[in-house]
């Protein structure tokens, strides 16, 4: 069922967003070599309690913290550890803040002091290919232009767009209909109505699409061992255009 927002809901999951949005700006600030991901995990829970939200995913079918830290060759829904980031790692925050009931959800990587140029480039090709996607997110459109927008700009520049795992529909809870695929054919799917809110959040790979999934049942990682990144906004579909609820700035 697609729960389709009022633009009450949709102003306060914008609140929500502005939120989230604060705090990765300050985990932006965090992040080098030496710190561990279970610092930036207590850091974004004492933050949000600070600020009277909560992190929705914590307990969410029993996941046991506040963020999603993955680092590396994984791709998503990595555990946060006590071990410190590396001079050229990457590690993808994702987390969803609940504000007085309304969700907003984001991911973001960042590279952990000097990395490559071929990873600079993952994290340049999959920021953008979020923002080809979000350019598809209008009254009208179909989910497979939204895919297909991302996965053509992805492989024209000799990356892999990850098919296992996908955006979403979000509120009242954190996974709701409809689901937003990072690939597809163009005029494909269901058709974008005034008040969804959705998630598009592509995880592009340098190596092969797919992922293999560790012995905790949550973490999923690229079956090669090459680097993979993820870039996540919350949108909402208005006669106005995408509204990004989760906007840096």
């Amino acid at each position: 069922m697609i729960h389709v927002k009022t633009e009450r809901e949709i102003k306060l999951m914008h609140e929500a967003g502005k939120l989230l949005a604060a705090c990765h700006q300050e985990i932006a600030q965090l992040i080098k070599p030496g710190i561990t991901t279970m610092e930036i995990d207590r850091f974004v829970e004492t933050f949000l309690a600070k600020h009277g939200a909560k992190p929705e995913q914590k307990g969410y079918r029993g996941y046991p913290y506040a963020t999603c830290a993955s680092i590396n060759d994984e791709i998503c829904h990595g555990f946060p550890r006590n071990e410190p980031l590396k001079n050229g790692d990457i590690v993808t925050i994702d987390f969803v803040v609940n504000l007085h009931g309304a969700l907003a959800d984001s991911a973001w990587t960042y590279a952990v002091g000097d990395v490559s140029e071929e990873v600079k480039k993952l994290l340049y090709v999959t920021e953008q290919s979020l923002y080809k996607g979000i350019e598809q997110a209008v009254i009208g459109n179909r989910i497979g232009d939204i895919g297909h927008a991302i996965q053509t700009y992805v492989e024209a520049n000799g990356f892999s767009v990850v098919r296992d795992f996908t955006g979403h529909g979000i509120g009242p809870t954190i996974h709701e209909e409809p689901y937003i695929p990072h690939f597809g054919e163009k005029g494909k799917g269901l058709r974008l109505k005034e008040g969804m809110v959705i998630t598009i959040e592509p995880m592009v790979n340098i190596g092969a699409w797919q992922s293999k999934m560790d012995q905790n049942g949550w973490t999923a990682r690229t079956v090669d061992g090459s680097y993979s990144a993820q870039y996540e906004h919350t949108i909402a579909i208005t006669k106005n255009g995408p509204l990004i609820l989760t906007a840096l700035s």
